[in-house]
């Protein structure tokens, strides 16, 4: 198979979509992001990769909170929304119509209508460049009772979406299943 050279990109797919909010001067506020993801399991931690000129992140700084709201698939636009206006110009809130509440932390914003939310303390803010790495420990996780089968998360029911960069930027939602995760490569194994 023949590669062609891109030069280095920010091409790991897929990248999944998220809310990222905070509260700025006491109003919620909420950023699109996909540079998110989980990086360690004890203690729970997730990392969050944001522009620091983004208004959402001078909230993050101000409290030491913030939240990752999954929203799902009938959240497309308003999610787009989020990414493409800023906080300091538009309400966010207001416009989407989000139903916001707290939980555990008290200061980091959540959206009922996504179906996963996760609130977060920061625990180290490092600066890479365009981008702000921020490492949160989960203080609690909230799931819309209808998004779970057997007391657990069921991806169908989160529905989740991705978003793509190349040829064409659009959002993709969550496909077929292809096999069984921590199952499917034991076929490999020599008998």
């Amino acid at each position: 198979m023949t590669k062609v050279l891109l030069g280095p990109k920010t091409l790991t797919y897929p990248w999944p979509v998220f809310l990222v909010g905070a509260n700025i001067d006491n109003r919620p506020n909420f950023t699109a992001i996909s540079w998110c993801g989980n990086i360690s399991g004890n203690p729970p931690t997730i990392v969050v990769g944001i522009r620091p000129a983004r208004y959402t992140y001078g909230g993050i700084k101000q409290n030491l909170t913030f939240s990752v709201n999954l929203p799902p698939l009938g959240m497309m636009k308003k999610t787009d929304y989020c990414g493409l206006t800023s906080g300091s110009k538009v309400d966010k809130v207001k416009d989407c119509q989000f139903n916001v509440f707290y939980g555990k932390l008290g200061s980091a914003p959540l959206i009922e209508e996504c179906s996963l939310n996760v609130e977060c303390k920061v625990l180290h803010v490092l600066d890479l460049g365009s981008h702000s790495l921020i490492v949160g420990t989960v203080e609690e996780t909230h799931v819309s009772e209808d998004c779970l089968t057997n007391g657990k998360p069921d991806i169908e029911k989160l529905r989740p979406f991705i978003c793509t960069v190349g040829p064409v930027r659009q959002y993709q939602s969550v496909g077929r299943v292809i096999g069984e995760a921590w199952r499917s490569g034991w076929e490999l194994q020599a008998k």
